[in-house]
């Protein structure tokens, strides 16, 4: 047994200049869980990271290779999987170099692949989104690539934890922007997956940049007691040490030095000084079994009397982020209180690493188990159910926050059966009845509380034993539940109640608001509700159909005038886009300088006249500049421009191919800048949530105004996204097609060519 004064913290790596020191670290500490680990794909990782970071330095000055090594390490103090650190060390190259999705799965396989762009999606957002709709659009993106494995968030953890211990080198306001994101997401995060190492350091690096002041006066209050303190708690841990022993109880005693986040918040909930707080260091007693951490509380209950109400048994009622201990908190022998936890070493083990310590993926390690990770997450699953159900960023955000944040202060209560249930502090029988099935909220009308009938606003204290009453005849949930509800679950599930009870009165509600406002603005309603403009239009505005649309609109989701003036938008867009088809060849002459050489393609045979003829540009591939391009002399049209690759031209007859004559651009570079051409395209990628907003981000970002939108999804899950837009020149529209490609799930992207 031994006695031991420790932080909680992951071992901060200094920022070394030469990369090559920290590889060696990093191979040394995955020697250290996994001797046997064959390490050429993480050297493979680390070679192609520091190839393509070659030229990239951080703010700091530090070539850029460094971050990659320390997320890598961070991983590996948390004693993760070969391909979970590969994927630390590739984790910035598609965001930040020349090396593509395909580039990573090729060489490093489809696993690490998947990680990789886990983990780059997070923070690909741009264009004209305000600060909260990117973070929340972000942050969407990121509780589905949880979903699908749980390492993507483990990898952004560690690339936060990093960043955070490099905040020095960013500018002030940066600084408080992303220690509060940390605070409000990230920390939440690593608490409800258990991880304590991380938890802990992001808490206290975002104390020292939100409030400097608070952080440096408890470092240095701290740091002049320190001797006395310590002193202290070597007394109690030696005296601890001697009581087990005499029991007979093989023990590891250490006393652990308690973060400032925690010294702070304490101080701020208790409104207590420094001096005030007792229980900076915790004893902690780590024993073999279950068996001995109630030994050894008796043992310890004998000779310190515990402090009524300070007792909490979280083995037999774990946390809901799997932490497991038993917390007592006692009178010393000059009557100061402190505290002691007692654990195994198992146990011990999930408080450091939680989630990381048991959702394994390590080939070749035995004891690899998930157990009820699955369970364990469904925080996780309920959070990706209710953000379908808000098309709100900010309303996303005030959700996610809420439900991070209310976990922190939780109470254990019991069904009827026996089953534990862990709700936030404040939470009432209505969280309850939705916290164990949908229909038992939506059929709640009243609770019994250890046998006595409550009101459903009760706020539910620890230990207590609660019946919900239903009734499958009631009305169902009322409005001021949303006042009185404390979880997130239970507000999203009566919200989408009264959506779905409504939704027929508010489709015709909203049906009759729109057309009193059409007639109201003088629109043509016939025209505006024609099918080729209300679908791009309904898509853009985020609906996937008219009837959603007229449903927000009756339920005062969506204001009927913004629906209105889109529509009306579109309707004289096309109007614009069928005119212009209508230019004289004069005017083509003109204005893109477009010349015949009054050829016959196939027989050579020269034409005269042809620059008197009208030409029109064929909606069928709409060419653009630097295409290859033919003519086509219609019967009494004119002539009629197409792209040589044109379905259209392909397809002609032996007798219509003798009507093609040759056609050739000639336009000035002053032209080339400020003409526009019409030109549609159809992006195909595997459907899913944010496709269509990503599409969009991009078109922003290219400073692309489409003329028309629309989108479809087959059987197989494919979508079909078709734009119209105007574009200045082929390499235009090269470079947006090729920023289009880098979209996830985008599987191809082509010309309408007839």
């Amino acid at each position: 047994m031994s006695m031991e004064i420790k932080s909680s913290t992951l071992h901060k790596t200094e920022d070394f200049t030469e990369p090559e020191v920290l590889y060696k670290q990093l191979i040394d500490k995955i020697m250290m869980y996994h001797p046997s680990a064959d390490v050429r794909i993480i050297e493979k990782a680390y070679n192609t990271a520091a190839l393509a970071h070659k030229e990239q330095k951080r703010k700091s000055g530090e070539p850029y290779i460094i971050h990659p090594l320390c997320v890598a390490n961070i991983l590996a103090e948390l004693e993760l999987d070969k391909e979970t650190i590969v994927a630390g060390l590739l984790h910035d190259v598609v965001e930040d170099t020349y090396m593509t999705g395909e580039d990573i799965e090729r060489e490093f396989g489809s696993e690490v692949a998947l990680l990789v762009d886990g983990v780059t999606k997070l923070s690909k957002l741009s264009g004209t989104m305000d600060k909260v709709e990117i973070q929340a659009e972000n942050l969407r993106k990121m509780f589905l690539a949880m979903a699908k494995d749980i390492r993507v968030i483990l990898i952004k953890l560690a690339d936060r934890l990093h960043n955070m211990r490099t905040l020095k080198y960013q500018s002030e306001k940066k600084q408080k922007e992303i220690a509060k994101e940390t605070l409000d997401i990230y920390a939440p995060i690593a608490h409800r997956l258990g991880i304590s190492k991380v938890k802990i350091e992001l808490e206290d690096l975002c104390l020292k940049y939100l409030h400097p002041d608070i952080y440096y006066e408890l470092a240095s209050k701290i740091d002049q007691t320190k001797d006395s303190r310590e002193a202290f708690v070597q007394s109690i841990v030696d005296a601890v040490k001697n009581h087990l022993k005499e029991a007979s109880i093989e023990a590891h005693v250490e006393g652990r030095v308690k973060h400032f986040f925690s010294i702070y918040r304490k101080m701020e909930k208790r409104n207590k000084t420094l001096d005030n707080i007792y229980d900076l260091f915790a004893v902690r007693i780590i024993v073999e079994n279950v068996k001995d951490c109630y030994a050894a509380l008796g043992v310890i209950h004998e000779y310190y009397k515990p402090i009524p109400g300070r007792f909490k048994d979280y083995i037999a009622m774990p946390k809901s982020n799997m932490y497991q201990s038993i917390h007592t908190t006692l009178i010393g022998p000059n009557g100061q209180p402190f505290e002691i936890q007692i654990r195994t070493e198992d146990m011990h083990r999930t408080a450091e690493y939680g989630i990381a310590a048991h959702w394994k993926y390590k080939e070749g390690i035995e004891g690899t188990t998930k157990g009820n990770e699955e369970e364990k997450l469904s925080w996780l699953r309920q959070i990706l159910e209710w953000q379908t159900d808000t098309s709100d960023n900010r309303e996303f955000m005030d959700f996610l926050k809420s439900d991070l944040d209310l976990f922190s202060d939780s109470i254990y209560c019991f069904t009827p059966n026996g089953d534990v249930k862990n709700l936030p502090n404040g939470a009432t029988p209505i969280d309850f009845a939705y916290a164990i099935h949908t229909d038992v909220g939506n059929y709640a009308v009243g609770a019994v509380v250890n046998g006595r009938t409550v009101d459903l606003d009760y706020k539910i204290k620890n230990g207590d034993r609660v019946r919900i009453v239903t009734d499958k005849n009631s009305k169902g949930p009322q409005f001021e539940w949303l006042n009185i509800a404390k979880t997130t679950q239970a507000k999203t599930k009566i919200n989408q109640y009264f959506r779905n009870e409504y939704k027929e009165e508010n489709i015709e509600k909203g049906r009759k608001k729109l057309l009193a406002y059409m007639k109201e603005q003088g629109y043509d309603k016939e025209k505006l509700l024609d099918e080729g403009i209300v679908e791009p239009v309904i898509h853009k505005i985020g609906f996937g159909t008219m009837e959603s649309a007229l449903c927000a609109i009756g339920g005062g989701y969506i204001r009927v005038s913004h629906v209105a003036s889109k529509l009306n938008d579109e309707y004289h867009k096309k109007d614009r886009i069928e005119k212009k088809h209508t230019r004289t060849l004069s005017d083509a002459v003109r204005m893109k300088s477009i010349t015949f050489d009054n050829m016959d393609l196939q027989k050579g045979i020269v034409v005269n006249g042809i620059h008197d003829r009208a030409v029109h540009y064929s909606r069928c591939c709409n060419p653009v500049p630097h295409d290859e391009i033919v003519g086509f002399v219609t019967k009494g049209r004119g002539v009629s421009i197409h792209r040589k690759d044109c379905i259209n031209i392909i397809n002609l007859s032996d007798e219509e191919k003798t009507r093609l004559i040759k056609a050739t651009w000639e336009i000035s570079e002053e032209n080339s800048r400020l003409e526009s051409y019409i030109t549609e395209i159809n992006l195909y990628a595997t459907n899913r949530l944010g496709l269509l907003a990503d599409v969009s981000k991009v078109l922003t970002k290219e400073n692309i105004d489409p003329t028309a939108m629309s989108s479809r999804i087959d059987r197989a899950g494919i979508a079909t996204i078709s734009m119209t837009f105007e574009i200045h020149s082929i390499d235009e529209l090269n470079h947006l097609v090729d920023e289009l490609k880098k979209i996830k799930d985008v599987i191809d992207i082509e010309r309408t060519a007839g």
